[in-house]
């Protein structure tokens, strides 16, 4: 669970990242669009669902896959960074600013409780009880997060080199569905998928991480800059995981389903 301070930290990350967030969102996108793939719910065109919420909608790229397939579904988006509402209201039927820990609605309001790449940022149980609370009866989930392979050539490089935490503490998936489970959900489905991206040299690659506003800013995390040397070592380090097509950034997705 993130600090009310370190929460504060992390919303106006992503507002400054909102102007670049798209050109470098990449993996981000690839996994909306793996998470609506795999979603088996509302098939039929007759069973689209009325009214779907988009948790951690950011710019609205979920929300815009959401209404190709699902033309006439009103969509609400909510995310807690401002700057990134502004884009994300051009693709939902309305948004606003709000915690998906805590969420403006009544009880039984949604169809579907959608959200991609979000819940990393968050307390699963507050989310999972607050998505819970929101969908009507029958509803359903699907969301995607990141699990604990994610960023490991990054983890590596920096082994050794300071104590400072550099990524995220993600979730493994069975604890992902345990918590959903304990919330109140069942017919449970939990994909687990890697995906990559490669960039020619490691400030490159650090550099598209702050775009999305995901560099590290929790527990932990480095306040000051670091040395030219202890920069060195970290690049050589993350050297050793080079492949024909560049430095990866790996990212351990997870995809999850329910029904309450």
């Amino acid at each position: 669970m993130l600090l009310p301070s370190i929460k504060q930290r992390v919303r106006e990350s992503f507002d400054r990242a909102a102007v670049t967030y798209d050109s470098a969102a990449i993996v981000q996108r690839r996994v909306c669009d793996r998470l609506l793939d795999e979603f088996k719910g509302f098939t039929p065109p007759a069973s689209a669902p009325a009214h779907i919420l988009d948790a951690g909608c950011g710019t609205g790229y979920g929300a815009r896959r959401l209404h190709e397939r699902w033309a006439s579904t009103f969509i609400t988006g909510v995310d807690f960074a401002p700057a990134m509402l502004e884009l994300a209201k051009h693709e939902t039927d309305t948004c606003l600013t709000a915690d998906i820990e805590e969420l403006p609605f009544p009880e039984s309001h949604f169809d579907l409780w959608w959200s991609s790449l979000a819940i990393q940022w968050c307390d699963n149980a507050k989310v999972f009880l607050e998505a819970r609370r929101v969908l009507k009866p029958g509803g359903q989930l699907a969301l995607s997060t990141l699990g604990p392979g994610t960023f490991h050539e990054l983890r590596e490089a920096f082994a050794g080199v300071d104590q400072h935490r550099h990524t995220l503490p993600f979730s493994e998936p069975d604890d992902v569905s345990a918590a959903l489970e304990r919330c109140g959900f069942h017919n449970i489905t939990v994909l687990r998928e890697k995906h990559s991206v490669y960039y020619p040299n490691l400030k490159s690659l650090l550099r598209s991480v702050k775009d999305i506003g995901a560099h590290n800013v929790g527990e932990g995390a480095r306040s000051g800059m670091m040395g030219r040397s202890t920069w060195q070592h970290v690049e050589a380090a993350y050297e050793i995981h080079r492949q024909a097509e560049g430095l990866p950034a790996s990212y351990d997705v997870i995809l999850c389903y329910a029904n309450i």
